[in-house]
């Protein structure tokens, strides 16, 4: 009897609606006005990387390997959510289609998954380049690089297909709407017409353990090359440093959402949106400016590139 009756009140759910980040005209504005020049600049930043490392072949290491996916996943994963944020501010309703809606939560998880894996594999490359410096070539040969970067595609996609298949079976029903600006696994099943309790647990127990699992990972080797450092010369030191310091940046803002998100109840909180940004629109475009302002090759890099694009123009 109870299931005839929550068969008749829930509806067969065709679209979603979007809040955003705020009812406010004047806050939409400036919301579209820092995320258009934030998109923008990371496809122009991250695409640039991306040219740079395919083009210049002394970069044609297992380090900038793994930062030109890097910078291709940024480029994506931003794609998934912005420019529909950016068409939805001129939008009275901000619809999104319940397949829309879906097909955004795979790509959203399956790139933000895959870049995890990726920051890892990246500390584990920067671990083995300095704590083994001899092995290097030995340990990160490119069979390897390739090996490791067919994993953790292959270990994003899987973990996508099993957290969006869980929303795909719940039914849905009013409210339709989403206290967001794009469609997220704890924001949707909040809608469902059912107790999600397992479910719940289930994206902890995904998501949240494999952001805290990486996170740890990552500190760890950090703090092993950090005490691996003490005993080279300053300047080799300063740069490795360096570089540290840029991927714990990145970790740290990255995974910190994650964690933030995905390691409790899908309850929600006024801090969601804000981490949203950081999560959307801000990581992905710290990427070019960490690893171009603070990396002396790829700065010599780029200026080879934009020498010869100049040239060309001159002829």
């Amino acid at each position: 009897m109870e299931e005839a009756v929550l068969l008749n009140q829930t509806t067969v759910v065709t679209y979603f609606r979007l809040r955003g980040l705020s009812m406010n005209e004047n806050v939409q504005m400036a919301a579209f006005a820092m995320f258009l020049v934030f998109y923008t600049l990371t496809l122009i930043g991250n695409i640039l990387i991306v040219i740079t490392i395919i083009y210049d072949h002394h970069l044609h290491t297992p380090m900038y390997f793994f930062l030109s996916n890097l910078s291709f996943i940024d480029v994506c994963h931003s794609t998934v959510t912005v420019p529909k944020m950016l068409t939805d501010t001129w939008s009275e309703e901000k619809l999104i289609s319940f397949d829309a809606c879906v097909t955004q939560m795979f790509f959203l998880h399956l790139f933000a998954c895959t870049e995890i894996f990726l920051l890892t594999v990246m500390a584990y490359d920067r671990y083995v380049a300095i704590c083994r410096p001899l092995q290097y070539m030995t340990v990160m040969n490119w069979k390897v690089c390739v090996l490791l970067a067919v994993a953790l595609w292959t270990g994003g996609t899987v973990h996508s297909i099993a957290l969006t298949s869980l929303t795909i079976r719940l039914p849905y029903c009013d409210p339709d709407e989403i206290d967001n600006f794009f469609c997220d696994v704890p924001q949707v099943i909040r809608l469902a017409c059912t107790d999600t309790h397992v479910i719940e647990i289930l994206i902890v127990s995904n998501s949240g353990l494999i952001s805290v699992v990486c996170f740890v990972v990552l500190v760890v080797s950090y703090a092993v090359i950090l005490l691996s450092l003490r005993q080279q010369i300053s300047e080799g030191r300063r740069k490795a440093l360096s570089t540290c310091a840029a991927h714990l940046t990145v970790v740290t803002l990255f995974l910190g959402h994650c964690i933030f998100i995905y390691s409790r109840p899908s309850t929600s909180l006024p801090e969601d949106k804000v981490v949203s940004v950081f999560f959307t629109a801000v990581t992905p475009l710290l990427n070019p400016i960490i690893y171009t302002l603070r990396n002396e090759d790829m700065k010599n890099a780029l200026n080879k590139l934009m020498g010869m694009v100049e040239g060309r123009e001159k002829k």
